[in-house]
């Protein structure tokens, strides 16, 4: 599960462009990120006759249903999540031609032919048969991304008499930050998958510590990459960090082991989302409307094969009509991002643990949601009105 929280948070170097004003705002959502992960698996326990916390819950959609009910929780949060997944698979497919057309701008191929391309060096995903497959992918996915980390970092700090110190702005930029807010409260969405984590844990009793340490750690080094990528490029800081580097071919070779990390990343969000579908409408009468896609033999079925290349098609389509990479991904982060990892873990903390919390805890689960409601108000306007803005003037892809 530590593998999961990773390919979810993995994509900060794409913060620099967009991150041009470091403030507080920044740093204190990861510190509210740590807090909902800390209530929400909290809602997962109750007190039993002995005043012993006893897990009562099993997952994020358990809680949901204690709240929402049993006909529409587990809807709501199965649609919540399913939306991430698939626009988490769609971005992925955006980055590979952003990459590519970043290593070969003069070429004969343009960024939507480039995301074709690599969408149908995804499409055996559809055959993929259980996670053991799945997490032999996201090994080697890791491999790269370190090495990705140790290329970038040694180039800026090789750069280092160049930076440009002047050009750091502790304020925020009114115009550009909701879209930033969005991408970063976009890589700190992992609590759908928080309480398995918690669950499989050897000493559950340090799960509060591993949070803390975890997103202490994520926050020092996206910050850290963020500020010394911007210290390098400033102004001229591309979305995707690897194509400000400017040796064409240093470049291209960099952005060749991205696509490839890219690719390899798609298969977790990928599988997870597959599962979604088939457990929500494929398991078969009187449980869901349509037949299982599973045979007596425990084998897929052919015609469930087509459903899951069917998903792969229906992620590289949408990559190909809404290219713009950082902008989709804030959009993302405001909307499902704020929900999932901000309101409803406090919603839920209010509702089940209610007569049972401090007057601080209560301000400061009803603070949280008015931030989340604020940012994602914001976030959601401002990244959709620069989509629409992008298309209409024209931005390159």
């Amino acid at each position: 599960m530590n593998e999961i929280k990773s390919m979810i948070i993995h994509p900060y170097w794409l913060y620099t462009k967009l991150h041009v004003e470091f403030s507080l705002p920044w740093w204190a959502l990861p510190t509210f990120a740590c807090y909902t992960g800390k209530i929400l698996v909290d809602c997962l326990y109750e007190d039993n006759e002995e005043g012993q916390l006893v897990r009562v819950r099993s997952s994020y959609k358990g809680i949901a249903r204690e709240v929402f009910g049993q006909k529409w929780g587990g809807k709501i949060v199965n649609s919540a999540q399913l939306i991430e997944l698939l626009m988490t698979c769609i971005l992925y497919v955006v980055l590979c031609g952003d990459l590519m057309i970043g290593s070969f701008p003069d070429g004969p191929i343009d960024a939507r032919s480039w995301m074709m391309i690599c969408g149908l060096l995804l499409l055996p995903c559809g055959f993929l048969k259980n996670l053991h497959h799945v997490s032999t992918l996201s090994f080697w996915c890791m491999v790269a991304h370190l090495a990705i980390n140790i290329i970038i970092f040694g180039y800026c700090i090789g750069n280092a008499s160049t930076w440009a110190w002047s050009k750091v702005m502790f304020r925020i930029d009114l115009l550009e930050f909701p879209i930033a807010l969005g991408i970063i409260v976009f890589s700190y969405t992992s609590h759908i998958f928080l309480p398995t984590l918690e669950y499989n844990l050897i000493d559950r009793s340090k799960f509060t510590c591993m949070l803390n340490w975890s997103h202490i750690a994520a926050a020092i080094f996206k910050g850290l990459f963020g500020y010394v990528g911007f210290l390098t490029w400033a102004e001229d800081t591309e979305e995707v960090i690897t194509n400000n580097l400017p040796n064409p071919t240093f470049k291209g070779f960099v952005n060749i082991i991205l696509v490839v990390k890219a690719l390899l990343s798609y298969p977790l969000p990928y599988y997870a989302a597959v599962e979604i579908i088939e457990l929500t409408f494929f398991r078969g009468r009187p449980k869901t409307t349509f037949p299982s896609v599973w045979a007596l033999d425990g084998e897929l079925k052919v015609w469930a094969l087509g459903i899951r290349v069917l998903v792969v098609v229906f992620t590289i389509t949408m990559a190909i009509f809404i290219p713009h990479f950082a902008i989709l991904m804030g959009l993302i982060g405001s909307f499902t991002g704020t929900m999932l990892s901000f309101i409803w873990p406090c919603f839920f903390h209010l509702k089940i643990k209610a007569g049972k919390l401090a007057m601080g805890d209560i301000a400061y689960d009803y603070f949280v949601i008015f931030l989340g409601f604020l940012f994602g108000i914001i976030g959601i306007t401002t990244s959709f009105y620069a989509l629409v803005e992008a298309f209409q003037i024209g931005l390159p892809f």
